[in-house]
């Protein structure tokens, strides 16, 4: 006889999912499925409201990236009012979302994948949290952890005015720049947030990288994956964050395609299955070849892992230094090993500090030429960045009175759901024994391989249109109504 194992919910991400794993009648696993019961309706939302409202309007998707999605539709927007943008507004933008980058970086690396290495596996759960990590690296480096996040915090507050659900950006350029005695507060914040990075980089070494327990578990557990890797390159091909290219590179490290914003859509498709609300991309050209590994395989993944396997180099010096260490150390790149995700983020997290303190030295952030205005609409545009969990992108189209008409959302998250699928199928089939009853710690090594994703289901669900759908409708505790809708495919 067939059982099932739920875990529901899983914890430490944002939005709500669960696992339900199948044992076949030995007690092995024959199944696994990572599901996002919830369903958000933004690509529908938007639909009748005027373009210019929509980098607005997205940043309530999640409280987690606002100003990623945020910049994302302001870069689509730009494009359906013609594409130029004021260059002053092109930096204050990309130094904003520096400052985003390491309060999310913080957030995940202290407080939701902290507890898996400093604390066993097997510890209570009621210990295996941001106080356990607390308790593991004292009170002064908690206190450490949380002023970088608030400067981080109010550097964004500082430059766009608000530090969450932003209304900064314009078509065209920005709503405010930046003034001398800001820069000067920025300045310090930046400096501080710098010295924040070093230490975490350093105490990652001591703490993590000198455990041996630490790299033989990334190295040689489960949480590998030989699948593809997506991430946006500037001119010289080093990591970028909030423009440039698209690129992919296999598994082996090949570069497969590279793609401006606007054809994305030559190279990215989404498949869809019955039993959950995310969409799978997948590579076009190779077509939907199912949840499988290997350099043929059209899946892919992205994120910080992802853009440093996608990239040649990081676009700082110390930045640079601290990525040659992390691939000297897992055995060259790419690396297939989804636990360094943790450490990648510390490793993008060193450029972010060193462009802020770039940015502040730059004679011209304190112009007042921060906007262009439009001269006519054009009528589409597709802004694509890097969001923290991964490349995002956003679709608009609007008609001649700058009404939205259509929008397509491709969440970082979105990207990685069919790694997530396969990797926890993988690390359930390695940690559950048949006869024996899993007990909190398998289940929690489970949880782990979703983790290193820092997956952000909030704003990854879209496209009702497409997707499938089961709904019950209950009244005086009886299902009067049951409404089934088949996927419409890839």
């Amino acid at each position: 006889m067939t059982r099932r194992i739920t875990i529901d919910p899983v914890t430490r991400l944002e939005g709500h999912g669960r696992i339900e794993i199948f044992l076949d009648e030995a007690g092995a696993v024959d199944r696994c499925f990572f599901q996002i019961p919830e369903l958000r309706g933004f690509e529908r939302f938007v639909v009748g409201r005027p373009i210019e409202e929509l980098p607005q309007i997205v940043t309530r998707i999640c409280g987690v990236c606002p100003a990623s999605h945020h910049l994302a539709a302001a870069k689509a927007v730009d494009g359906c009012f013609g594409g130029e943008v004021a260059p002053l507004a092109v930096k204050l933008r990309d130094m904003y979302y520096h400052a985003h980058f390491i309060h999310s970086h913080i957030a995940h690396f202290y407080l939701l994948a902290a507890p898996d290495f400093l604390c066993e596996p097997a510890t209570p759960a009621s210990l295996r949290n941001v106080f356990g990590v607390v308790n593991a690296v004292g009170d002064e480096a908690g206190r450490a952890v949380i002023r970088a996040r608030a400067n981080a915090q109010r550097i964004q507050q500082v430059l766009g005015g608000r530090s969450t659900h932003p209304v900064w950006c314009l078509p065209g350029g920005v709503a405010k720049g930046l003034t001398r005695d800001e820069l000067a507060e920025v300045t310090t914040l930046a400096g501080d947030v710098y010295d924040f990075v070093q230490f975490s980089l350093e105490f990652f070494r001591t703490a993590m990288l000198a455990s041996p327990g630490y790299l033989e578990r990334v190295l040689h557990g489960p949480y590998t994956l030989n699948v593809q890797h997506m991430g946006l390159v500037d001119d010289n091909d080093a990591v970028s964050f909030s423009g440039g290219t698209v690129r992919v590179v296999d598994c082996e490290g090949r570069e497969v395609c590279r793609y401006r914003p606007a054809d994305y859509h030559r190279f990215v498709a989404e498949h869809v299955e019955t039993w959950t609300y995310l969409k799978f991309p997948y590579l076009r050209a190779r077509g939907w070849t199912g949840f499988v590994e290997g350099p043929a395989s059209a899946v892919y993944c992205a994120g910080p892992l992802s853009r440093l396997n996608a990239a040649e180099r990081m676009a700082t010096p110390e930045a640079e230094a601290a990525r040659e260490e992390f691939f000297d150390t897992l055995g060259g790149r790419p690396s297939a090993a989804l636990l360094a995700q943790h450490w990648a983020r510390l490793v993008e997290m060193v450029q972010n500090a060193e462009m802020l303190r770039l940015y502040c030295r730059d004679p011209e952030i304190t112009s007042d030429a921060y906007r262009l205005v439009p001269s006519g609409i054009t009528g589409e545009g597709v802004g694509i960045i890097e969001a923290m969990r991964g490349t995002l992108t956003h679709h608009y189209t609007c008609d001649a009175r700058g009404i939205c008409t259509s929008a397509n959302l491709i969440v970082g998250t979105t990207n990685n759901n069919a790694a997530l699928q396969m990797v926890t199928t993988k690390v359930a089939r390695s940690v559950i024994r048949p006869g024996v009853e899993p007990d909190e710690a398998v289940l929690n090594r489970i949880e782990m391989a979703f983790r290193a994703f820092d997956p952000c289901f909030s704003c990854a669900t879209h496209a009702a249109g497409t997707s499938g759908l089961w709904a019950r409708v209950w009244q005086d505790g009886r299902v009067r109504k049951e409404i089934r809708r088949v996927p419409s495919g890839s």
